[in-house]
């Protein structure tokens, strides 16, 4: 087979392990971005879920002292 000759096979070989490796890296990239991002996102829920507790306890503060302000007048 002619096809596989030295003068060939070598170029396209280099290149194509080239081109791979450029795969490898980009990828690897956009899936530590992607981590990086359901990371943000989660600390961003944690924190909404902290705030919206927060409000419920102020909200069930603010209705006893409205109930006990009730009661005594």
């Amino acid at each position: 087979m002619e096809f596989w000759r030295p003068e060939i096979v070598s170029p396209i070989a280099g290149i194509l392990m080239v081109i791979i490796i450029v795969a490898i890296v980009s990828f690897n990239k956009t899936r530590e971005k992607e981590l990086q991002a359901h990371a943000e996102l989660r600390a961003r829920e944690m924190e909404h879920d902290r705030r919206m507790k927060e409000l419920d306890v102020e909200k069930s503060r603010l209705e006893l002292e409205k109930a006990r302000a009730g009661k005594s007048a």
